[in-house]
């Protein structure tokens, strides 16, 4: 097992590949908040792919414990998972760990030039409609399936988690608004204190629709074709659970689009998902129903950019970031009355 990037030598490569790897070079990508990425460039065998990334663990060891969960969902989704759905996804070369002490190291397809999506500009229309088909490669192959609950690590909210995840979103609300109430209409802070009220109500109820949702699905986790053609890729799968999928819909509609645009084209974007979704065989689940999801699980915006800025490491981007994304989402919860769904 290897923790540094220096440990990652062509000798090591070469086992762990299969190739013969002469030589590597190994260069920062990102900003390591989590954990660590290197964009690694190989010299070898002729098939030896010119690049790979690697995901590490955090540099600090304290850290490493502390997201060993995280770790281990993400390394689970491409071990097991990945291979069962057909939402794409970097192809994963080596993946081992994760113990109780958060050591992993993951060796993915390089997809530059791809061009990451950006939160705070959001996306075109036709962008959030490439990620939403994806996205039902996630959510259709194994919709409602139920040895999904025997995977490990894998399982549905019971009323213990929603009391939990409740009692605690109240005082993240709390600091949430503390630090960028400023930076919000009073519409959208008020919008956001209503949420706690519901929150447990809302995390327990459409449990008879299950599937895989990535929790995080937004455009700074999703890689785009250089020619804005068809083609997007999803990455970060830390917060891969079981829900209700329309969470996944909800939150990367709504986040992507300002309120004007994605009142014109939600209707759209909803039903090319539903088409995709048909397509990968999921029966008895009518667009019309898919619609009322969509509209009900809008609380997975502010749900996770509370949380986020509440309790994440603040940064300037981080803070214009949520801002932005929580205007959003008020907005898309105002005009579809999500709250009255609850």
């Amino acid at each position: 097992m290897v923790t540094r990037i220096e440990e990652i030598t062509p000798e090591w490569l070469s086992l762990a590949l299969g190739y013969d790897v002469r030589s590597v070079e190994a260069t920062p990508v990102g900003t390591g908040q989590i954990g660590t990425c290197h964009r690694l460039s190989l010299d070898g065998d002729a098939t030896l792919p010119a690049t790979l990334l690697a995901k590490l663990p955090a540099a600090d060891p304290g850290a490493r414990a502390l997201l060993a969960n995280p770790y281990r969902t993400e390394l689970r989704f491409y071990r097991e998972i990945a291979p069962t759905v057909a939402v794409r996804v970097p192809h994963a070369s080596y993946a081992d760990g994760v113990g109780e002490d958060g050591e992993f190291v993951l060796l993915l397809e390089d997809l530059a030039p791809a061009v990451q999506g950006d939160q705070i500009a959001g996306a075109s229309a036709a962008a959030v409609e490439d990620a939403v088909v994806n996205l039902a490669g996630l959510h259709g192959p194994r919709w409602c399936d139920p040895t999904l609950l025997d995977v490990e690590g894998l399982s549905l909210n019971g009323p213990d988690d929603a009391a939990l995840m409740a009692e605690l979103f109240g005082p993240a609300v709390d600091l949430f608004l503390a630090n960028l109430g400023d930076a919000l209409s009073a519409e959208d802070a008020a919008a956001v204190r209503e949420i706690p009220a519901v929150i447990e109500r809302w995390a327990l109820a459409r449990a008879e629709r299950f599937g895989l949702v990535h929790g995080d699905y937004r455009l700074d986790n999703l890689l785009f074709p250089p020619d804005g053609s068809p083609g997007v890729v999803a990455v970060d799968w830390q917060t891969l659970s079981l829900a209700l999928p329309a969470r996944d819909l909800a939150y990367v509609i709504a986040t992507s689009l300002d309120p004007a645009p994605r009142r014109e084209a939600e209707r759209d974007l909803v039903a090319a998902y539903h088409r995709a979704l048909v397509g990968h065989g999921v029966a008895s689940y009518s667009l019309e129903e898919c619609w009322d999801d969509y509209r009900f699980a809008q609380l997975q915006g502010p749900l996770v950019t509370v949380f986020g800025q509440a309790y994440g490491t603040r940064t300037e981007r981080g803070d214009a970031m949520f801002a932005t994304m929580t205007s959003r989402c008020c907005a898309a919860i105002r005009d579809l009355g999500t709250l009255d769904l609850v």
